[in-house]
């Protein structure tokens, strides 16, 4: 079976229509149709692994956001399928972004190792 690795760098894409993220819930699906894929958070979208990120008092003038996205729980039930899910150290770095806060099991790679983790994959999609 062809691998497939879902680069995911554009953060909250459809997170305020859907409450979720769009590729994310297509790697559920993909994953439950019998798919092997695994998923690369970089840039922004790394933040998806923060435990502490709460939406819950998001507003848009005087509309709220009654049903916030919980990104980091469809990422901890994505990994409970058997779904790798890597991360770019140096976006945490330069984002600030504090790692002791993520996910337990997201694995922690360099740009440096990009190209050797590519090469484990048929497809590569970067969304």
């Amino acid at each position: 079976m062809k691998k497939i690795l879902q680069i995911v760098e554009s953060a909250y894409r459809g997170t305020l229509e859907e409450q979720d993220d769009t590729i994310i819930w297509l790697s559920h699906i993909l994953k439950d149709a019998g798919g092997n894929i695994d998923i690369l958070l970089r840039g922004h979208a790394i933040n998806y692994l923060s435990i502490k990120q709460n939406a819950s008092g998001l507003m848009f003038g005087q509309k709220r956001q009654t049903q916030p996205p919980h990104i980091a729980n469809d990422i901890a039930k994505i990994m409970e399928k058997g779904v790798m899910v890597f991360y770019i150290s140096e976006d945490a770095v330069e984002r600030g972004i504090e790692i002791e806060n993520f996910l337990t099991g997201a694995q922690k790679i360099s740009v440096k190792e990009c190209p050797q983790l590519f090469s484990k994959y048929n497809h590569i999609l970067h969304w």
